[in-house]
């Protein structure tokens, strides 16, 4: 493994009862980072989770699990890096992994300084104390030690699961869906928190949504994964911007899609001609250009419609709906004589409403902010 690696899976596929779940999965993680596995359900997600945590075995490939916390290579000896094979399995306790599942899994006959000692309860009471103190005040449930699960909110029993995870002192902490029961207004309150307290604990970790305003909020690099397999890694950031398969572009929702056609250079679609250049054009999972006539998918993000005040021009539409996002005013439009859908996106509250509903508008789409797919039959699918 590489220095700084706490994590790697290489070639990694599980069958669970003959049917495959993962598939030729790759994934590092370094000492430090949060990760984010987002996808469509049924995915394999939850199963890569359950499979490093060591509820699934591996039917092909491996898995290298540091047990250290220290990412230093001169503190690392060969019996703190496990290897996990199809023909070499190491029980969940013996990974030093924490885990937090989706409905807590607190015991609910424990009350909350019991639930948090559970998995220390063999290190001396001196110690037990100590870190049940650290942890109560790190995660703001001093005074609760008393309480049973039933006497907390949520949010107050996530965080008794995070302080239970976290009093093992684990390498790897992995999430299932953490926040799915938390309540909306305090969702977001609670993520920015818990992203806060894993870096100041250095803590790594890997945590599980469908929600991909989530995994933006709370990870630094995002897994995108598709039928068993991970499309892309990288910063949430550089995956929105260059999204390598449409998959991906379409699971994250970042724009909308129009069909095209090449021709000589241009792509002629139905909000009129665009430029083609090469540099619109991945090497894997897009078209390369060739000059002629090709359909294909162009992914539009909604930063690239611009509203024309002039009127001048020839791309009408008409506001079909206004909503509210914690953006702005969110606008869906559709072509006045075209069957064609698009998102354009007012990001400001300080400005009234552009537009109302019924109102016909003139846009225009700025140079190069596309990208151009292959075209496919199931892209809503």
């Amino acid at each position: 493994m590489v220095e700084n690696e706490l994590l790697s899976v290489k070639q990694l596929s599980v069958k669970l009862q003959n049917k495959v779940i993962l598939l030729d999965t790759h994934l590092t993680l370094n000492f430090g980072d949060i990760l984010g596995l987002v996808g469509p359900s049924g995915c394999g997600k939850t199963t890569l989770l359950n499979t490093i945590a060591g509820f699934n075995s591996p039917s092909t490939g491996e898995l290298n699990i540091k047990r250290n916390n220290s990412s230093s290579t001169h503190l690392i000896v060969e019996e703190d890096v496990l290897t996990i094979t199809p023909f070499k399995h190491v029980v969940p306790e013996h990974r030093n992994i924490g885990m937090i599942f989706q409905d807590y899994a607190l015991f609910p006959h424990l009350s909350v300084e019991k639930n948090i000692c559970f998995g220390i309860n063999k290190l001396p009471k001196s110690e037990q104390k100590f870190r049940m103190t650290d942890l109560l005040n790190l995660l703001k449930l001093t005074g609760l030690e008393a309480r049973f699960p039933h006497q907390l909110s949520g949010g107050q029993q996530q965080r008794v699961a995070i302080a239970r995870a976290l009093a093992p002192q684990p390498t790897l902490l992995l999430l299932d869906e953490p926040f799915s029961n938390i309540d909306a207004r305090l969702r977001n309150e609670l993520m920015l928190e818990m992203r806060q307290i894993l870096k100041q604990l250095k803590m790594s970790a890997i945590f599980v949504t469908h929600n991909k305003d989530e995994v933006f909020t709370f990870a630094d690099k995002i897994a995108v994964m598709h039928q068993g397999s991970i499309l892309q890694i990288g910063r949430p950031a550089d995956v929105c911007h260059s999204p390598n398969s449409w998959q991906v572009a379409d699971f994250l929702q970042l724009g909308s899609w129009i069909p095209v056609k090449a021709i000589n250079g241009q792509f002629q679609s139905a909000v009129g001609e665009l430029p083609s250049t090469e540099d619109l054009f991945l090497k894997e999972n897009m078209i390369t250009y060739k000059g002629g006539p090709q359909k294909l998918q162009l992914l539009l993000k909604s930063q690239a419609i611009v509203y024309c005040e002039d009127g001048f021009e020839k791309n009408n539409v008409k506001v079909d709906n206004i909503s509210i996002t914690e953006h702005g005013f969110h606008y869906l439009l559709s072509s006045i004589d075209k069957d064609l859908s698009l998102s354009f996106e007012q990001l400001s509250f300080y400005s009234n409403c552009l537009f109302a509903l019924g109102q016909k508008i003139a846009i225009k789409i700025k140079s190069h902010n596309y990208q151009v797919f292959n075209s496919y039959d199931d892209i809503l699918g």
